[in-house]
């Protein structure tokens, strides 16, 4: 059985401070193998945002990859988001933004869909689908985890990633199981599957974890236990109203029939 977390939109700068610690108590107590932080840890790209964060994540006792969000380039500072729109993201959560990482005989490969000269809508790079492909394991799980969906539902009012749907098509066929996302403040899991178009890739959508903005409702993050060709997803939701988080929301799924099915 491997753990891995996944926790997106943080939003530091604009987020629940009073959620930080059952966050991080909740997150201790799971004893994920392996975090992923799926992007828009900062709000505004501010250096204070960005140390404030890192000294957030700096508390998770677990290894982790992180790759940016729209949030994570410089807002203001056109200049600096023409030219090195990375740079303080790098100095503080690490030089790789598509790092690879793995636990167990499952693969997560990060994917940067972050545009900075688009403000939120997000793009799949020349040469990122060949990439990826190339670092799939045959013999385990693969996981691609980015931060724009590469698939939306139809209530959905942003624009899709450039090149999203070409994507999602090719990882489907060269054999990736399982890509993680964020950028929507919306959960989104069965509605996907339920589209029929991509039933060998089960897409999580996951909703915010800190973020302040109340419209969202709730912030929340997801635990993925994989066991072979079964799933088994832990949805982790802390109200707006309440301080802390309930106890999880539970959904199997198996792609022992060769694609997948909630069970």
């Amino acid at each position: 059985m491997t753990r891995i977390l996944h926790l997106t939109d943080l939003h530091f700068g604009f987020h629940r401070a009073a959620l930080e610690a059952p966050l991080l108590a909740r997150i201790s107590a799971l004893r994920p193998d392996l975090v992923v932080i799926g992007g828009d840890i900062t709000h505004r790209a501010m250096p204070t945002q960005m140390r404030q964060a890192r000294a957030f994540l700096d508390r998770i006792e677990a290894p982790l990859i992180c790759m940016p969000g729209n949030h994570d380039v410089p807002a203001w500072n056109l200049v600096a988001r023409m030219f090195w729109p990375f740079a303080g993201f790098r100095a503080h959560f690490g030089p790789d933004l598509a790092p690879v990482g793995r636990a167990g005989d499952v693969r997560v490969m990060a994917l940067n869909s972050t545009d900075p000269y688009a403000w939120q809508r997000g793009r799949i790079r020349e040469g990122e689908i060949g990439r990826l492909i190339g670092n799939i394991d045959p013999m385990g799980t693969n996981i691609v985890a980015l931060h724009h969906p590469l698939q939306q539902l139809p209530r959905v009012d942003k624009a899709p990633a450039r090149r999203a749907s070409e994507a999602l098509y090719r990882l489907e066929a060269s054999g990736v199981q399982v890509v993680l996302s964020g950028h929507l403040h919306r959960w989104a899991v069965d509605a996907l599957l339920e589209t029929g178009r991509h039933p060998r890739v089960l897409q999580v959508q996951t909703g915010t974890a800190l973020c302040a903005r109340v419209t969202d409702g709730q912030n929340e993050f997801v635990m993925l236990e994989i066991d072979g060709a079964d799933l088994r997803l832990e949805r982790h939701v802390a109200p707006m109203d309440q301080d802390g988080f309930g106890p999880p929301e539970i959904a199997g799924y198996s792609r022992a029939s060769g694609v997948w099915r909630r069970v």
